[in-house]
């Protein structure tokens, strides 16, 4: 499975060498296709062969595109690799509602928990309200505790006076994180033979990733904290995302979480979660292996 995040911040022309991809620039860097496991595409002036593109398809390497904004706005995915997608789309489709129901409050217990640790590795105030409701989520999380822990959660977490609709570096920060994390959830849904667009709680007809969208959400206190920590270090002057800050974030692949199965990075967490979750299509099984917040440390990785 591989490993690293690139991110391509000046003119380059990508092509194929053998079995690594080659990054033409000032000099030409060659990188094996089987340790990457997600590019993006950060200048306007990138070009890339075709046999690139079937590399990152062969390899289940995520490709993402930037649009005007700076803002990633597409991804280049692995089509139907897997060798039970018929299967694994039945199943999907006939997963019963209590399997769901139970499903999605796991989730949604998780993430709150780790939004309770993003305060509490943060040194700010509410992680006790935040486990309190945690421990409330009932099946279907019917009281919608998510959305109530969200409302508590951001403003403690960003001052009373942050909203996620405004503009800013923070927002911005946020957005980008989260769209790193989603590429690469559907990548590992892909890669498992699950169809991203059909959703357990996610539901939206326009929508191509919302089973990634569901998954994604005990993931996210991961980039809230970095974000906080980055912008109370920088204090007033981020006024726009900057290279290296994207660069950050798409690095947070690479950082420990916490498992059933133990610590490991992100990347890693991501496809153990996956598992589970074809586990519970598959056999009724609803213990979900979600990620449990540790902090910012990188994952070490053995030579």
């Amino acid at each position: 499975m591989g490993w690293r995040s690139l991110m391509i911040s000046r003119p380059a022309r990508l092509r194929r060498e053998h079995f690594s991809l080659a990054i033409e620039q000032d000099e030409t860097v060659t990188i094996p296709f089987e340790d990457i496991a997600v590019i993006v595409l950060n200048h306007r002036q990138i070009t890339l062969t075709h046999p690139v593109l079937s590399a990152c398809a062969d390899y289940g390497i995520s490709l993402y595109a930037l649009g005007e904004n700076h803002q990633p706005n597409g991804v280049f995915l692995p089509f139907l690799q897997h060798t039970r997608t018929t299967r694994m789309l039945r199943l999907q489709l006939q997963v019963g509602k209590p399997s769901i129901k139970q499903a999605w409050a796991a989730i949604i217990r998780r993430k709150i928990e780790n939004q309770a640790r993003c305060l509490q590795f943060s040194d700010r105030e509410g992680s006790k309200r935040l486990s309190a409701m945690q421990e409330n989520v009932r099946s279907g999380d019917t009281e919608n505790l998510e959305g109530q822990a969200a409302a508590f959660y951001f403003p403690r977490l960003f001052g009373h006076g942050f909203f996620r609709g405004e503009e800013g570096w923070i927002n911005a920060a946020l957005n980008y994180g989260y769209t790193i994390l989603r590429g690469a959830i559907a990548r590992g849904l892909v890669a498992h033979g699950l169809f991203p667009s059909l959703g357990i709680f996610h539901a939206s007809e326009q929508n191509a990733f919302n089973l990634a969208d569901d998954l994604i959400e005990p993931f996210r206190p991961l980039v809230d904290l970095w974000v906080f920590q980055a912008a109370r270090r920088a204090g007033s002057e981020k006024a726009e995302l900057m290279p290296e800050d994207k660069a950050e974030l798409i690095s947070l692949l690479n950082v420990d979480v916490g498992t059933v199965s133990g610590n490991m990075s992100v990347l890693s967490a991501i496809e153990y979660a996956v598992e589970s979750l074809c586990r519970m299509f598959e056999a009724d099984d609803n213990n979900l292996d979600l990620p449990l917040l540790l902090g910012l440390d990188a994952h070490a990785r053995e030579y």
